[in-house]
């Protein structure tokens, strides 16, 4: 499993604007554009792994002062369904 781990990590790690509300898209999850850019500017480069709870959640965090709390709830909803096993 430690495989599908690290690329569902590298894809978030390296996810653009447009992949990020594809995904949202994909499971019902309020994001809009605007939001979805400061999240992946801000997910870029930063090798977190969302497999990780503490640093899901220190992740999440970081989210909602960059797009508030609201969003930040919505891609935790995505994170765990990338997470789910």
């Amino acid at each position: 499993m430690k495989i599908f781990e690290n690329i569902i990590n590298h894809k978030i790690n390296t996810i653009t604007a447009e992949e990020l509300m594809k995904y949202a898209n994909q499971f019902d999850i309020a994001v809009n554009r605007h939001q979805a850019r400061k999240i992946a500017e801000y997910l870029r480069g930063k090798n977190v792994n969302i497999f990780d709870d503490k640093e899901r959640a220190q992740l999440v965090k970081q989210i909602a002062k960059a797009a508030g709390p609201e969003t930040a709830r919505e891609v935790n909803k995505l994170f765990m369904q990338f997470t789910k096993q």
